[in-house]
């Protein structure tokens, strides 16, 4: 019966794409647009797809934009949750650098940019700082959020049982304050590649937003698709990966709870 209504969920949410894909098809190949020329059918993308991976075209750029994204996603992730566990556990650093965080968060990754290609110059190290940003600043929010919300009475039993502050920090609070966390993470995951493909068309020669330029430039639509295809499909794969190790973590925090 289980496997059943699993089979059902997934046919749910598998014939809309399939739908989609079919409706793609024939506007594609019904003169809609300028012959194929401005909107191509899809069987045509997914040709001009084979290409560009046979001819490495979209290998070379794609791991362009996967390195970038990962090497800022992981370091902006990583010193968010550092940061934010300071100013969630510490009242003291949270009064310091609440206002800074407050004044800096605001300000759209992108907005970094003019700023950072005057400091950094173009070159590697500004798609991944402005995915570094991108990545900072909404983490440490919802870390400092999840670590104050934690309820005083848990904190309360585990120092009346004798625990130390970090033992406290480390079982009890950063457990509790995890899907605060990962909710920043599964967010952000997402959003990485979208500001990654919108910094390389602007000041980036290589990766998949690159790509889109010179698809552009060439009027090749059918290259704009794939590489909007890669994006969709990379900010779904990201915030998936986290939406599981969020399950499995939180899970098993709760198991043992």
């Amino acid at each position: 019966m289980k496997d059943r209504v699993r089979f059902i969920h997934s046919l749910t949410g598998t014939i809309p794409v399939i739908v989609f894909l079919i409706l793609w098809e024939i506007v594609g190949r019904v003169n809609f647009f300028p012959g194929q020329f401005f909107f191509p059918p899809f069987t045509a993308v997914l040709k001009e797809f084979y290409h560009l991976s046979a001819n490495g075209v979209l290998g070379k750029n794609f791991i362009s934009s996967f390195t970038r994204v990962v090497i800022g996603l992981v370091s902006g992730s990583i010193a968010g949750i550092f940061v934010g566990i300071v100013m969630g556990w510490k009242d003291i650093a949270n009064k310091a650098l609440s206002p800074i965080i407050s004044l800096l968060y605001p300000i759209p990754a992108l907005g970094w940019l003019p700023l950072l290609m005057l400091w950094i110059g173009i070159n590697e190290m500004l798609p991944i700082t402005i995915i570094f940003i991108c990545s900072f600043f909404p983490v440490v929010y919802n870390t400092t959020t999840g670590i104050r919300n934690v309820d005083r009475q848990y904190i309360l039993a585990a120092e009346t049982l004798g625990a130390s502050s970090l033992e406290t920090l480390f079982k009890v609070v950063i457990p509790l304050a995890l899907p605060n966390i990962f909710t920043g993470l599964r967010l952000e995951a997402g959003m990485a590649w979208r500001v990654i493909i919108a910094a390389e068309m602007v000041a980036i020669p290589t990766g998949i937003g690159a790509l889109l330029m010179q698809a552009e430039s060439l009027v090749r639509v059918d290259i704009i698709m794939v590489c909007l295809i890669v994006l969709s499909f990379m900010c779904l794969i990201f915030e998936k990966t986290f939406a599981i190790a969020e399950r499995h973590m939180v899970g098993r925090w709760s198991i043992h709870a």
